[in-house]
């Protein structure tokens, strides 16, 4: 079965849960366009086969609607993606007493069961639509015998609309480990998806998950500030993760004022992008997997953290004290 169907198949399967998703169908009549196109001007094709360079920069049939069109399913997508993905984490983690508050205003249906099918489904979810735009971009460059499609591809990702590289992925492999190793325990087995573990490789943690078609994502834990085992993790919205002591430190807050606090100017550690911590999200998930995996290393960070931020916030309410009496 041609993918095209397969995904049109899957959505359809999704319709009751009012999913957003690519025009895949309309995005290939664009370019079944500009390949009539080319087959009017096959001297020209024969040309561009022997220069790739010669093809232009931009096909002036789909440039106009192709490339918009698809960044706003996109957006739609991730946006939808990132707010089910934290709405069913917010679940899990929940209370008692905050459980019985949503199930008191309807937010929660099911139960435990319900939400590790949940979490599946949303991973299915953004993986077979991160395929799909993988497949039409490349049916792009294929029709146009250019790298537009890959150049697309590279402005997306830094403008962080790449679903792969949310930050709520990275906690539902973290989800679905914790539930896979709780469930091992207990001797029963409900596990989202295979192929996700916590790898070490000489002392260095990372995040490694093999899914369908050939998608491997390998999420680095080592935080690029301290260069320990990420404790207290945070993703910023370009997508690195740190400490988040660390992150305070990079955007020169305290740990009372929070990462909310920080001037726009402040720019990421790794790829010097701005504003970047102001979004920032708190792995809850990946923090539980790390503080099972790692429960020595986790107590003395643990400790350690314990003493800093008592100091930290020791310094800020004298220095508030300090202004409020008008003393230098």
């Amino acid at each position: 079965m041609k993918f095209c169907k397969k995904y049109q198949e899957y959505m359809q399967g999704q319709e009751g849960k009012k999913l957003p998703g690519l025009g895949f169908k309309k995005l290939k009549k664009i370019l079944k366009r500009c390949r009539r196109r080319d087959s009017l001007h096959s001297q020209k094709a024969l040309q561009a086969v022997d220069n790739p360079r010669a093809c232009p920069a931009h096909c002036s049939v789909c440039d106009g609607s192709f490339f918009p069109s698809l960044l706003e399913e996109m957006s739609a997508v991730l946006g939808c993606f990132n707010k089910q993905a934290q709405k069913l984490l917010e679940l899990h983690l929940a209370s008692g007493f905050q459980k019985y508050l949503m199930w008191f205003k309807g937010k929660l249906q099911g139960n435990h069961v319900a939400l590790i099918q949940e979490g599946k489904d949303l991973v299915t979810y953004a993986l077979i639509n991160a395929i799909a735009i993988r497949k039409i971009l490349k049916k792009y460059d294929k029709i146009h015998l250019s790298t537009q499609g890959q150049a697309f591809k590279s402005q997306v990702q830094r403008m962080h609309m790449e679903i792969l590289q949310s930050p709520w992925l990275c906690e539902l492999i973290a989800f679905h480990i914790n539930v896979r190793e709780t469930k091992a325990n207990s001797g029963k087995g409900h596990a989202l998806f295979e192929g996700c573990s916590l790898v070490v490789n000489d002392g260095k943690p990372s995040l490694s998950c093999e899914l369908f078609d050939s998608i491997k994502l390998d999420i680095d834990l080592t935080c690029s500030i301290c260069l320990d085992t990420v404790f207290d993790s945070v993703s910023l919205t370009c997508g690195h993760i740190y400490c988040y002591m660390c992150a305070c430190s990079a955007a020169s807050v305290t740990i009372v004022d929070g990462l909310k606090a920080a001037e726009p100017k402040e720019k990421c550690p790794l790829c010097r992008e701005a504003r970047v911590f102001e979004g920032a999200v708190h792995l809850d998930e990946l923090n539980i997997l790390l503080s099972r995996s790692c429960p020595e290393y986790w107590a003395e960070r643990l400790q350690t953290e314990r003493v800093e931020r008592v100091r930290q916030a020791k310094e800020h309410w004298e220095s508030q004290c300090r202004a409020f009496m008008g003393v230098e």
